[in-house]
């Protein structure tokens, strides 16, 4: 079969796309034929070798896929060979024709979701569900802000914040990207390369500040946002799109009582999968209640998957970037 295979760390541009060997899944694991791979952020701090998880090299990227299943192990129960499902693998092996993984990291999934939204679904979406559910604890009528709302995890927490109640307030870094996010359902938009994002927070919240800040930028933003926090708010630590990883006054958490909270969604589904499946369905109900949906800003065949995560890495993206087989 043909992949992407990083054989070193570095430089995207140093990946390759070549034969390697078909995998052949053990009594635990289904085989995939690979429909369509989602692209995200941390894909491309993988393969430079710049993420928390470092695989031995030589190893094929690509952390979510749409498949179909081809063949399965004995003991995996609920599957049948021609399933359409999704599933996120451990951080890498989706850039390829064929994946094997273990039957517990993969859900099935409703086939009229076109594979190049459903292989999306999991990583942007779910980690937006999980961050503003179980890590934020939004409430309907919260202030919710969204710092680079018109990436794929940005506009999931827009959207997932409207199913949920909140004011949703969405800064990103142009008004193009800001009209994306409007589209998407947020109640009020900042540029926060023109002004002020902690006076834009009090202006749109009446004074009040912050209950939920949404935060997968880091670096400056992070430090002029975390100064609008509500008593009682929940900062919510995402990633670092902007490259940096700010620093935190911790007197402010003491003097305006608001909580960090940190987010790592591949933790939660490794140790709260039942959970993690009650909010697969939640969102699979809002995509079918028109509530919540990928927005598919590119597609990419899989010889030009380090194009695509280019794109992603150069924040030029506007919602999401899928490989399709």
């Amino acid at each position: 079969m043909q992949a992407i295979v990083c054989h070193e760390y570095g430089d995207i541009k140093e990946l390759k796309f070549e034969e390697v060997d078909t995998p052949q899944p053990d009594e635990t694991q289904l085989l995939l034929k690979v429909l369509a791979t989602g692209v995200n952020f941390p894909d491309g701090l993988l393969v430079q070798g710049l993420y928390q998880a470092k695989p031995e090299t030589p190893f094929i990227p690509g952390m979510e896929c749409c498949g179909e299943v081809l063949a399965l192990g004995e003991k995996c129960t609920g599957f049948n060979v021609g399933d359409r499902v999704i599933c996120s693998s451990p951080g890498y092996g989706a850039f390829a024709e064929q994946l094997v993984i273990d039957h517990r990291h993969v859900i099935p999934t409703p086939t009229d979701i076109p594979a190049e939204q459903a292989c999306n679904l999991l990583v942007a979406h779910g980690t937006a569900h999980h961050a503003l559910k179980q890590r934020g604890q939004l409430k309907a009528g919260d202030n919710l802000v969204v710092l680079g709302a018109a990436g794929g995890t940005g506009i999931a927490a827009v959207q997932i914040g409207k199913a949920m109640g909140a004011n949703v307030i969405a800064a990103a870094s142009t008004n193009e990207k800001l009209a994306l996010a409007s589209k998407h359902g947020a109640d009020h938009v900042f540029n926060y390369t023109t002004g002020n994002i902690k006076d834009g927070i009090r202006e749109y919240t009446n004074g009040k500040g912050a209950d939920v800040i949404y935060d997968p930028v880091g670096g400056e933003f992070f430090d002029s946002s975390v100064r609008a926090m509500a008593r009682n708010g929940r900062y919510l630590v995402v990633g670092f799109a902007s490259g940096t990883i700010p620093k935190f006054p911790v007197n402010l958490a003491l003097v305006k009582e608001f909580s960090l909270v940190g987010v790592f969604w591949g933790t939660f589904v490794r140790k709260e999968p039942a959970v993690f499946a009650e909010n697969m369905q939640q969102l699979f109900n809002w995509q079918k209640a028109g509530l919540v949906s990928v927005s598919v800003d590119q597609t990419f065949a899989l010889k030009d998957t380090a194009a695509a995560l280019a794109y992603v890495m150069d924040r030029k993206v506007k919602g999401k970037v899928s490989v399709v087989i």
